[in-house]
């Protein structure tokens, strides 16, 4: 049996027929042209888009029958940024059919691996179908499509300032200082060193002007757990040993990893656990990782006492809280 294969019957097949930009050079010229307009209004599409975010005030409001009122620059955003995308795509679609190479070609069918001459032969049919674009040629369209590709980039760049100001050094600080108290969460109650025994936890917060009303950003930078310890279970350094406070240890509750709550305590072993991504801290060794994806240490609040004996920070911590971010070193 031959493994040849019969080509199909096309004799009833209509020929191909050329279409009027491939045999006349005006036709071609004009669908050039209407290729360049359409890129045109997609780039005036971008610049409508960028004036109303720019120049319109969110407060202004036109009426639009049966549409009724509409707020002016979303409208404007809208309609722009349909506009940017219709007109580049009908642009390409219509440089696609009517100046593309439209030159029909067999490709016969292969087993396995063709041959090298064959993979040449597709390299050379790719150079010359690139080649047949003939955009170097077409110094119109190339330039609208240029100026229509830039204008539809910017829009993406100047939407990012809804994103908000640049956080600045507003990350690296928490609303711990020198004297403040450390206050249970929740009940905001000030803390005796007495009041904690050995094996226990307890979350706090910072005490703050406004303790009821505490802004969801200083929420989630400025919780503490404090666990006490016996003093001789520690393995630390004199300057970390320092910052506790007989037997009493304060972390940021704030995983390093990439920024969840570290609810889990476990007595036995001392350590601390993430739930979400299993991040495990030592906190007999100032909360080294010994497993999961976290980088690096909690960030260890340095505590003691004031003259009533209450638990207080001696100073800010010294580092920032929480994940690593582009303008921190994650080690």
């Amino acid at each position: 049996m031959s493994n040849e294969l019969t080509p199909i019957d096309d004799s009833a097949l209509p020929q191909h027929a050329p279409r009027a930009t491939d045999v006349n050079p005006a036709s071609e010229k004009r669908a050039e042209q209407q290729v360049a307009i359409l890129f045109g209004l997609s780039g005036l599409g971008s610049l409508l888009l960028i004036y109303s975010y720019i120049f319109v005030k969110d407060t202004v409001f036109i009426f639009i029958p049966i549409m009724g009122n509409q707020n002016a620059q979303q409208l404007g955003i809208g309609i722009g940024m349909a506009m940017s995308l219709f007109f580049i795509g009908i642009a390409a679609i219509h440089w696609a059919k009517t100046l593309m190479p439209d030159k029909e070609i067999v490709n016969h069918r292969h087993e396995f691996r063709s041959s090298d001459e064959d993979r040449a032969e597709l390299v050379q049919t790719v150079k010359e179908g690139v080649a047949g674009v003939q955009l170097g040629r077409r110094k119109l369209i190339k330039r609208s499509l240029g100026a229509a590709v830039g204008l539809f980039a910017l829009p993406p760049v100047l939407l990012l300032r809804d994103l908000g100001p640049l956080p600045g050094k507003k990350l690296e600080m928490t609303n711990w200082k020198a004297g403040t108290r450390l206050l249970t969460d929740p009940g905001n109650r000030p803390i005796l060193a007495s009041d904690l025994e050995v094996g226990s936890v307890v979350q706090v917060l910072p005490a703050v002007a406004d303790m009821e009303h505490r802004p969801l950003s200083d929420i989630a930078k400025d919780p503490v757990l404090l666990i006490r310890l016996r003093p001789e279970e520690f393995q630390l350094e004199p300057e970390r040993l320092a910052m506790t406070h007989e037997g009493i240890i304060a972390f940021s509750k704030i995983c390093s990893h990439m920024g969840c709550a570290v609810a889990l305590y476990e007595q036995t072993t001392k350590h601390l656990l993430c739930p979400c991504h299993q991040s495990t801290f030592d906190v007999t060794r100032a909360a080294k990782v010994i497993f999961g994806p976290a980088a690096r240490p909690l960030p260890q609040l340095d505590i003691t006492v004031d003259a009533e004996g209450y638990l207080i920070a001696r100073a800010p911590f010294n580092e920032a809280v929480g994940p690593s971010f582009w303008e921190r070193n994650s080690q």
